[in-house]
């Protein structure tokens, strides 16, 4: 697999979605001090690490849907 590629399965609802995503992956390891591998095989990286990863883009996500439900009811 080459970078940018992914062996997921999951399919995005809105496709376009799809390069926010990674550049959140991106930003969120960078700033968890993660390097994700040039290649973009996840396959070496400790479980721990892309946990990390995750459950940080989840916390953002959470995040900003709460700020735009907020929003849209002021």
């Amino acid at each position: 697999m080459g970078a940018g590629q992914s062996r997921s399965s999951n399919q995005l609802v809105v496709p376009q979605a799809n390069a926010a995503l990674d550049q959140l992956k991106y930003e969120v390891a960078q700033e968890l001090g993660i390097v994700i591998p040039q290649d973009g095989y996840f396959g070496h990286m400790a479980t721990r690490d892309t946990g990390a990863i995750g459950g940080n883009i989840t916390r953002r996500l959470v995040q900003i849907a709460e700020q735009s439900l907020a929003g849209q009811f002021k």
